[in-house]
């Protein structure tokens, strides 16, 4: 059956952990994933992307298998991460909208996508008959071997003809019978610190742990605050630190601290991916000003309506705390427990004026590599 020779060719090319956001024309081949392979379920494609970065900076060899339409969500991430930092990153993706579909919204964006992965310098191969199997082994060798992304669109004929495993309605499911019990209530004071303080009561308490920190101005500051070979400084990619932190930390024994911000948590599905993996040593802390802090100060949901704590919890998070001072930040990671963690850090707008960070994504990557493999 066609979804065992594609488990196959992935097992064969040493692949580890699959991300998956499931199409139904591959529901199959979905149910079979984690019979092989560690599989991540997504919630928004373009985690997947950050998933992965963070799964191979840790020596990983992650792929991801999502419906084509979702590398529209995805391009870029794939460009202002994959492609910036130079890693890895096949993906095979059920190509819709070219054969006998029946959907016209798939139409549009599918139609066009070969032009559009040709217009961005993306790879990619069409696989369109289960004797064309081999051309698997082709997108991930191509993907490793150039650090790169390469996209395999596998169109429906491939699976036409297989056998079903999990007809529709057939398949079991576990029980989903529960007792959702919260307790929660906190208060939020006017914030006394800036973001760039909160990096600067951070930054003496880390030891051994890898840190992600979020794009702009807080890379900037947490690099200007401590410097260290075991920073993951972005450049790009919005909503993408909190995915790479996982990826790092289902890879690594090391503990992993995101240094994240409440817009790209807000504008992120991660939180419950998070939760579901359970990653024991994984921090995430959202550096909450409330705004949209790198771009001007344009206030967020978080500024008077979203507690970002509360959703961490409604998220399924086991551990979670809140802090405004130095000194609460200080008694949070001191009585941190495992996790996955998240600490919410209130805070007002405002940047430091640090200047950018002074490495290129080369050396950001190569140094961060060799210190986690330390």
């Amino acid at each position: 059956m066609h979804e065992g020779c594609v488990l196959d060719r992935l097992a064969g090319q040493r692949i580890d952990t699959v991300a998956v956001l499931p199409c139904d024309r591959t529901k199959d081949l979905c149910a079979r994933i984690p019979e092989r392979f560690h599989a991540v379920n997504l919630l928004r494609e373009e985690d997947g992307v950050g998933l992965s970065a963070g799964l191979a900076l840790a020596g990983g060899r992650p792929a991801m298998h999502i419906q084509s339409s979702g590398l529209g969500n995805s391009l870029n991430a794939i460009m202002s991460l994959t492609v910036t930092y130079g890693l890895p990153l096949p993906v095979l993706a059920s190509w819709r909208g070219v054969e006998k579909e029946q959907i016209p919204a798939q139409v549009p964006f599918n139609r066009a996508l070969p032009g559009v992965l040709e217009a961005l310098g993306i790879p990619h191969t069409v696989i369109r008959r289960p004797e064309e199997d081999h051309l698997i082994d082709l997108v991930v060798s191509d993907a490793y071997d150039h650090c790169r992304p390469h996209v395999g669109l596998i169109t429906p004929s491939f699976w036409e003809g297989g056998d079903l495993i999990c007809p529709e309605g057939e398949q079991p499911l576990p029980p989903r019978g529960r007792v959702v019990a919260v307790e929660y209530c906190r208060g939020i004071r006017e914030p006394e610190m800036t973001r760039y303080d909160a990096i600067r009561a951070i930054a003496p308490l880390l030891d051994g742990e890898a840190v992600v920190a979020n794009i702009g101005v807080p890379s900037k500051e947490l690099y200007a605050a401590r410097d260290r070979a075991l920073n993951f400084y972005m450049l790009g990619s919005y909503t993408q630190a909190s995915p790479i932190g996982l990826g790092l930390a289902l890879r690594t024994e090391r503990d992993v601290v995101v240094l994240d911000g409440d817009g790209s948590l807000l504008g992120s599905a991660i939180l419950p991916v998070i939760a579901a993996e359970g990653p024991e040593n994984l921090t995430i802390v959202c550096l909450d000003n409330g705004a949209f802090g790198s771009t001007g100060n344009q206030l967020t949901g978080a500024y008077a309506q979203v507690d970002l704590e509360l959703l961490a919890v409604a998220a399924g998070f086991p551990a979670t705390a809140k802090a405004q001072t130095a000194g609460e930040i200080r008694r949070a990671w001191k009585e941190r427990g495992r996790g996955p963690r998240f600490l919410h850090v209130v805070i007002r707008p405002g940047n430091a004026p640090v200047a950018n960070v002074p490495l290129s994504p080369a050396e950001i990557r190569d140094r961060f590599v060799r210190a986690l493999s330390q």
